[in-house]
C-alpha cells in the first residue's frame, strides 16, 4: 500500500511543483531523467565505511598486537571532524558485535567509536562471509545519495565453521560470492587487510575480495605499516596522493620536520607519527608562530602505536613539525591532504563523433563549484587524457597541454568503435579524475557531456515565469489536503525506531552461548521482523513472523503470528496475538525447539 502512494504521489508533488516553476531548469532535467545531475568523483562527498574485524580466536595469533583494532582506530583518526559515518562489524562465525553507521559530528563521536573498539573481544570459529554480507547490508540498509560507501576488512581471511551448525564451506563460498557481487554492483570497493604474524594467512581470498569489488589488498604484520597502508586506502577512495615524509630515528632531542603545504585548497592536512615509544610535538606555521597542540585548528589522537596531527584549513607554505623521540627509535611519518578541488570538463564542440574525427577537449579544476584560476597551481600539475576503447579494452594515454589555466588536448578517434573518455590531472599531493564522457564512433552517439559550473555561469537569466508560478501554486492548493492526509499517514508507517536490541542466541544442543550482538534499531522505518535482526539465518526463518514496530515514549511493540513458538517475559508465555509492549530493559526469550536455539533479547534505550 505505501509503495504504491508513493508511486503516484511522489510524481503528482513534482509535476505540480515543476509546473509551478519551484525547481530550476538542471533540477526540472534530473528529475525528467531519473539521474542525478553529476556523476564525478568528488573530494567533498562524505564517507559511509564499515569497518570490518575477524574477532575469531585464530587471530590471537594472526594478529597478537590487535593491529585491527589500531588500524580501526587509526581510520577513524584519520576522517574529517564531522561529515562521514562508520559502522563497525566484529564476527567470528556470527556477528559477534556490531555498531550501525554513526555520523560524525565531533570528537566526542569519534570516541565513542574508538571505545567501542576497545571493547570487542574474540570467540571461536570464523565465518569470511558472516562479516562481508553483514558489512554490505548495513551500507545498503543505510544508503544515501552522495555518500561514498566503503568496507575496510581487517582480517586473516580464513575460515574455520562449526560442524554442529550445519553450515557447510560450500555455503560459505557461494554466501561470500553473491555478497561480493551485491558490493561490485552497489559500487561497494572493499579494502582488505590481511593481519600475518603467524604466516597462515589467506592472501588469495582477501585478493580476490578487493580486486572484484575495485579495491585494494594489503598484507602486514606490523603497526609501523598501518598508517602508510591506511593513507593509500584514503587515496585510492578520496583521490588524494601520499606525500612522503623521511623517517627519523629519535636521538632524544626535537628534530625539525618539514610539511609543505602546496595551496590554499587544502582542506585538511593528516599527519601521521608511528612509534614503539611515548614521542613530543612542536608545530610552528609558515610564519614561524607556535601553534598550541591541541587547538582551534589543529588536534592531536593518540595511541599505543600511533599519533596523529590533523591541520584544519592550514595556511599555505612551508609548516615544521618538531618531534622528540627516545634515542634509536625509529619514527615514521606520513602525510595526506585532504582537498576542495575538483576536475569539470567544458562541453564538447560537437553533438555527434565518427571514425577519423577529431575530439577537442578541455579540462579545468574547479573550487566551491566555481573555475579555478590560480595559474601558479596549474603550473605544479600535468594532466592526461585516458582514451578506453571499449572494444578492444586498450587504454590510450595522451599527455594534454596547459594554457594558461586550462589544459587541452585533440584526440582522433582511429575505429568505428565505442570509447570512454576521462581527465586525469595530478599534483605531487593529490589527483582528480572527470566525469566519463562517453563516444560512439559508430552511431556517432555521445553521452555524458553536460554543461560545467564554468559553462551554467554564461547562460542567460530568464526572466521570472510569474504566471506559471501562480497556476502552480493553485495546483498545489487542491493537492493540499490530500497531501496532507496521506503524508500523515506515511508518517506513521514510516515511524522510526530508538533504542538498540542486544542479542543472544543459546545452542541447546551443545550448550554454547555467543557473544552479545548489539544491534541499533534506528536505520529502521516502519516495521522489522526479527529474522532481519538476525541476518537472515536460514535455520531461524519462522522469525520472520515475529515482527516489531514503534511505539510510543520509546516503546515498541511485538506481535508474533509465529506458531508453535512461544513468547516468554518473566518466565511466563506471553500473549503477543494483539501487541506486547516493550520499554527499555526488558528482556524476553523465544525457544526454537526445531531448531535446537534459544534467543534472548534485551531491548535498551
Amino acid at each position: 500500500m505505501v509503495s504504491t502512494i508513493r508511486k503516484w504521489i511522489y510524481p503528482l508533488l513534482a509535476a505540480a511543483l515543476l509546473a509551478a516553476g519551484v525547481f530550476p531548469a538542471g533540477v526540472q532535467s534530473a528529475a525528467a531523467s531519473g539521474t542525478t545531475a553529476s556523476t564525478a568523483p568528488s573530494s567533498a562527498a562524505p564517507i559511509d565505511a564499515v569497518l570490518v574485524l575477524d574477532a575469531s580466536n585464530s587471530m590471537a595469533t594472526s594478529d597478537p598486537e590487535k593491529l585491527g583494532n589500531e588500524a580501526m582506530r587509526l581510520f577513524i583518526d584519520m576522517l574529517p571532524v564531522q561529515g562521514d559515518r562508520v559502522g563497525i562489524v566484529s564476527y567470528t562465525d556470527v556477528v559477534q558485535r556490531e555498531k550501525a553507521l554513526l555520523d560524525i559530528k565531533s570528537q566526542a563521536d569519534k570516541d565513542e567509536l574508538k571505545t567501542f573498539i576497545g571493547q570487542l573481544g574474540r570467540g571461536p570459529y570464523t565465518d569470511t562471509a558472516v562479516g562481508v554480507t553483514e558489512a554490505v547490508t548495513m551500507l545498503q540498509r543505510s544508503a544515501q545519495s552522495g555518500r561514498e560507501p566503503m568496507i575496510v576488512m581487517l582480517a586473516d581471511g580464513n575460515t574455520q565453521l562449526n560442524s554442529n551448525k550445519g553450515k557447510t564451506l560450500k555455503q560459505s563460498e557461494e554466501e561470500l560470492a553473491s555478497s561480493v557481487q551485491k558490493a561490485e554492483q552497489a559500487g561497494i570497493p572493499v579494502y582488505t587487510i590481511g593481519l600475518n604474524a603467524d604466516g597462515k594467512l589467506n592472501q588469495a581470498e582477501l585478493k580476490k575480495i578487493a580486486d572484484d569489488t575495485k579495491g585494494k589488498s594489503f598484507v602486514t604484520n606490523s603497526a609501523d605499516d598501518l598508517p602508510g597502508i591506511l593513507s593509500e586506502i584514503f587515496a585510492s577512495h578520496q583521490q588524494l596522493n601520499i606525500v612522503p615524509v623521511d623517517s627519523l630515528t629519535g636521538n632524544g632531542q626535537f628534530q625539525d620536520v618539514k610539511i609543505s603545504v602546496p595551496n590554499a585548497n587544502v582542506l585538511e592536512a593528516n599527519v601521521s607519527i608511528t612509534s614503539a615509544k611515548p614521542i613530543k610535538l612542536k608545530l610552528k606555521d609558515p610564519s614561524g608562530k607556535e601553534v598550541a597542540i591541541p587547538s582551534n585548528t589543529v588536534t592531536l589522537s593518540t595511541s599505543k602505536t600511533y599519533s596523529l596531527l590533523k591541520l584544519m584549513k592550514p595556511q599555505e607554505g612551508d609548516w615544521t613539525l618538531s618531534v622528540q623521540g627516545a634515542n634509536k627509535d625509529q619514527i615514521d611519518i606520513s602525510l595526506v591532504f585532504n582537498y576542495d578541488l575538483e576536475l569539470a570538463t567544458a562541453p564538447l564542440g560537437a553533438s555527434s563523433y565518427s571514425k577519423g574525427d577529431k575530439v577537442d577537449l578541455s579540462a579545468y579544476l574547479t573550487s566551491g563549484g566555481k573555475k579555478l584560476d590560480s595559474a601558479e597551481l596549474y603550473a605544479t600539475m600535468k594532466a592526461t587524457l585516458v582514451a578506453k576503447d571499449n572494444n578492444t579494452g586498450v587504454e590510450t594515454n595522451v599527455p594534454m597541454a596547459l594554457k594558461d589555466t586550462q589544459f587541452n588536448v585533440s584526440y582522433e578517434l582511429p575505429e568505428a568503435h565505442k570509447y570512454t573518455l576521462i581527465v586525469r590531472a595530478e599534483a605531487d599531493s593529490f589527483y582528480r579524475e572527470s566525469a566519463p564522457i562517453a563516444i560512439d564512433a559508430a552511431s556517432g552517439a555521445v553521452s555524458g557531456t553536460a554543461g560545467t559550473t564554468g559553462a551554467e555561469a554564461q547562460k542567460e537569466e530568464k526572466p521570472f515565469p510569474l504566471i506559471p508560478v501562480i497556476l502552480g501554486v493553485l495546483g498545489l492548493l487542491v493537492l493540499a489536503a490530500i497531501v496532507f492526509f496521506l503524508m500523515r499517514y506515511l508518517k506513521k508507517v514510516n515511524k522510526g525506531f530508538v533504542g538498540q536490541m542486544v542479542i543472544e542466541i543459546r545452542d541447546e544442543n551443545t550448550g554454547e552461548r555467543s557473544y552479545p550482538q548489539y544491534k541499533k534499531l534506528n536505520t529502521y522505518k516502519g516495521r522489522l521482523n526479527l529474522h532481519q535482526l538476525l541476518q537472515l539465518a536460514p535455520e531461524l526463518k519462522d522469525t520472520e513472523n515475529i515482527v516489531f514496530t514503534p511505539g510510543s515514549e520509546d516503546r515498541i511493540v511485538l506481535r508474533s503470528s509465529a506458531e508453535g513458538i512461544p513468547i516468554e517475559k518473566s518466565g511466563r508465555v506471553a500473549d503477543t496475538s494483539k501487541g506486547m509492549e516493550l520499554k527499555s530493559g526488558d528482556r524476553i526469550t523465544i525457544p526454537m525447539a526445531q531448531a535446537g536455539k534459544t534467543i534472548h533479547l534485551e531491548y535498551l534505550v
